[in-house]
């Protein structure tokens, strides 16, 4: 049920990736993209986009040396372990792989207290440690297309700056409460992950402007919902959804309510547009 998704998929979060690895590291840096010619400068090196290339192994194992690294993109690669001392790489803010089949995490996160941004798509990590915590700067985590399942620790609740998370083509289970926990979430997409579950404590994400919970298998959106005031865009095309709660019309800032793809009743679809005027429902 996942493999289906995967095609569309790693070709558009390549490309939102490459315009996330554009805002990283200094203004006007040079993108290194040959490993060889970067260890050999080593200094002043900040951005390294790696994607498509075959690494030499020995080149790979000295990948630590460049330790003003802010920005690192990995693709495609054929590698499935870190590099020696990739802990070494202290300075990292950005740090993306895909169709890597990594894992883990890398082993020791402790020291990467500067990475803002985490992506790995098309891995073999089956769960994110709980020394994620250690990453209080952490803003963007999106993770994905494992076909497999993902648990998230206990300690995810720490992440007290994380503002975006995406979970796409995993299985979750349900709908994991450490989510609910962010206080500064403001971006949440789950999409083909088995959620069939919402849970009521809306009131804990009062800075949630989008939530995307796609391909799932949602019967019920909670009455509680209106509680995170800030929603301005909702997408859960894909579902099994037949009414949404009147308390939506309570989310004044609501622009966009995307319930394609759900059994939802012609009646229901006339009601909702009475109670949301000012907000587009595509059904």
């Amino acid at each position: 049920m996942f493999k289906r998704f995967f095609i569309p998929l790693l070709i558009c979060t390549t490309a939102l990736g490459q315009k996330e690895f554009d805002k990283y590291g200094p203004m006007g840096s040079e993108v290194y993209t040959d490993l060889k010619t970067a260890i050999g400068i080593e200094k002043k090196v900040y951005k390294l986009d790696l994607s498509f290339k075959k690494l030499d192994p020995k080149l790979y194992d000295k990948l630590y040396k460049l330790t003003d690294l802010q920005a690192l993109k990995l693709s495609t690669n054929e590698v499935t372990v870190y590099p020696k001392n990739f802990d070494a790489l202290f300075n990292l803010i950005y740090f993306a792989s895909y169709n890597n089949k990594f894992t883990t995490f890398p082993p020791n996160l402790k020291p990467f207290y500067n990475l803002h941004y985490i992506e790995l798509q098309h891995t073999k990590i089956d769960s994110i440690p709980a020394q994620i915590a250690y990453l209080n700067k952490l803003q963007t985590l999106k993770f994905g297309n494992t076909d497999d399942t993902l648990k998230l620790p206990a300690t995810f609740h720490f992440l007290k700056n994380l503002k975006d998370v995406s979970f796409e083509n995993c299985v979750m289970d349900s709908f994991p409460k450490q989510l609910f926990r962010l206080p500064m979430l403001n971006y949440l997409s789950l999409s083909n992950t088995n959620t069939f579950y919402l849970t009521k404590h809306f009131e804990r994400l009062q800075n949630l402007e989008v939530l995307i919970v796609e391909n799932n298998f949602l019967s019920k959106i909670p009455f509680e919902i209106y509680k995170a005031k800030k929603l301005r865009f909702i997408s859960l095309r894909g579902n099994k959804i037949e009414k949404i709660p009147d308390s939506i019309s309570q989310l004044e800032n609501l622009t966009l309510l995307d319930l394609r793809g759900n059994p939802i009743p012609p009646e229901e679809i006339e009601k909702l547009k009475v109670l949301l005027p000012g907000c587009e429902i595509k059904f």
